[in-house]
């Protein structure tokens, strides 16, 4: 297993784990926000591979000047979720944001589908927005909690 930077040439393989987890976690509607999010919003992103094949991703960005680090766009192929790689990969990028002294805050925003994972890994619920990213896919933004 080998956590490293998200290149241009993966892109084609993070859209596929898109589509793989498409409808049951992502709406068919968030394929052109990730194609935009790879093209224009990346600040920092990784992928997961294991047997030199990508089996996940997801970055962090910032806002309020680089005191809140953003967890965004995890994504895990269907086969390799349940076994501990999509925790490595939210660590891994806990740990990054954890040693930067600018950073106060860690949040993520993220679905009622998966913000189970996320308060298990530390995460606490402090908002809901039923629709947001499309209908049936609502917004539960959390903040990290050491």
């Amino acid at each position: 297993m080998l956590i490293k930077e998200y290149k241009d040439s993966d892109k084609a393989e993070v859209i596929n784990l898109l589509k793989m987890n498409t409808p049951l976690y992502f709406s068919p509607e968030e394929e052109k926000d990730l194609v935009y999010y790879l093209n224009n919003e990346i600040e920092k992103y990784y992928v997961i591979e294991v047997n030199k094949e990508i089996i996940g991703c997801g970055g962090i960005n910032f806002e309020n000047d680089k005191t809140t680090g953003i967890i965004s766009w995890d994504i895990l192929h269907p086969e390799f979720q349940k076994k501990g790689y999509g925790t490595l990969l939210l660590k891994y990028r806990i740990g990054i944001l954890s040693s930067m002294k600018t950073i106060k805050t860690i949040t993520v925003r993220t679905t009622q589908l998966t913000h189970e994972f996320y308060q298990k890994n530390g995460f606490i619920l402090k908002e809901v927005e039923k629709n947001y990213w499309a209908v049936g896919f609502d917004l539960y933004k959390m903040e990290y909690k050491k």
